[in-house]
């Protein structure tokens, strides 16, 4: 240790010995300031408080779902939390793969956001060619929360439990249809666990987002739709739809009297989550700084009844946490994609 002290000099610098005058102020120079912003002095050079600027959030589906719900209220509220305007882009395609890519590919700076479902785990194994790493592409900011998908049909419909539509499934193979908000959404995956599950056969109609199979279900062009539990509420109060049942292992209030699919079919869960992502290699300190403004807005009395009414689960998690429960939802529907010989097509 007292080597490395010795003339005075602190361990690990090295003296200006060899170089001309200038370049020894130069350096100089930029020790000073080095010492300055270590002490707080002043502002490091270039640098800028997060966030200085609008934020977009892609999200990956049509306006009208289950992401309106979750979404729109909360970037109003980190829009508050933040000081900056928080604008929600609706890009949907290739069952969110359009939206999850731009935001991939965006720079990693904390001004694009992605919020997702576990669509994105899913589409880890759905896809077979993805424009983007899943586990590479992105980094992990935090799970808003998680509820039951529901499985709905029109008020006149002769479905009026689960097990009228597994018996009708196997009375009448692939006659039968299911809208969902598009090849590789959670609510698809749903309800191939369903068909795999109870081994029947209903033919899936994939549509880019939930309003278009909410209103084909609406107008007699489908059977059945498997919406998230806050993308169908609306229409269930209303009396524009009659839910049938909830995918999650237990009933939820807000559905009151509406079955889960475990009682027909033991074992069966299929919950969906709604998260935040960034693009990878986004900076650890924006990360958690984004991941803190949601943990402190999604307290808000309203967005919380808002939620919870709508069979939604507040729940946010750490980036940490949150990369950890990634992996284990692509092993998870992974088992589904290869069981079911589920494709995207």
């Amino acid at each position: 240790m007292d080597s490395e002290r010795r003339g005075g000099r602190a361990a690990g610098t090295m003296p200006h010995v060899g170089l001309p005058a200038g370049r020894r102020d130069l350096l100089r120079l930029g020790a000073g300031a080095g010492l300055l912003v270590s002490l707080g002095a002043v502002p490091a050079l270039g640098a800028e408080t997060y966030p200085a600027r609008p934020i977009r959030v892609i999200v990956p589906f049509t306006a009208g779902g289950g992401t309106d719900v979750v979404g729109r209220e909360l970037a109003q509220l980190l829009s508050t939390e933040l000081g900056q305007a928080v604008v929600i882009d609706n890009r949907a395609g290739g069952g969110t793969v359009l939206g999850s890519d731009l935001a991939s590919k965006a720079p990693p700076d904390g001004y694009t956001l992605l919020l997702t479902t576990s669509a994105l785990a899913i589409n880890a194994s759905l896809v077979k060619s993805l424009p983007y790493d899943t586990e590479k592409g992105f980094s992990e900011v935090g799970l808003i929360c998680h509820g039951p998908n529901v499985v709905v049909v029109r008020p006149d419909s002769p479905y009026r439990s689960m097990a009228d539509i597994i018996r009708a499934a196997k009375a009448k193979p692939g006659e039968l249809t299911y809208g969902s908000s598009g090849n590789g959404s959670a609510v698809h995956l749903a309800a191939e666990l369903l068909k795999l599950t109870a081994g029947v056969d209903i033919t899936h109609v994939p549509y880019r987002g939930a309003g278009p199979a909410y209103t084909d279900l609406l107008g007699g062009r489908l059977d059945m739709v498997f919406g998230t539990a806050g993308g169908v509420a609306s229409f269930v109060k209303g009396g524009q739809m009659r839910a049938v049942a909830v995918t999650s292992p237990q009933r939820t209030p807000a559905y009151e009297g509406v079955p889960t699919v475990a009682e027909t079919l033991p074992g069966y869960e299929a919950e969906v989550w709604y998260a935040v992502f960034a693009p990878g290699g986004t900076p650890a300190p924006i990360l958690a700084r984004v991941n803190e403004a949601m943990r402190k807005v999604t307290q808000a009395p309203s967005y919380r009844s808002r939620l919870e009414g709508e069979g939604l689960t507040v729940a946010v998690n750490s980036p940490e946490e949150m990369t950890r429960f990634m992996r284990a939802e692509e092993a998870r529907w992974r088992r589904v994609v290869t069981d079911g010989r589920i494709t995207s097509d």
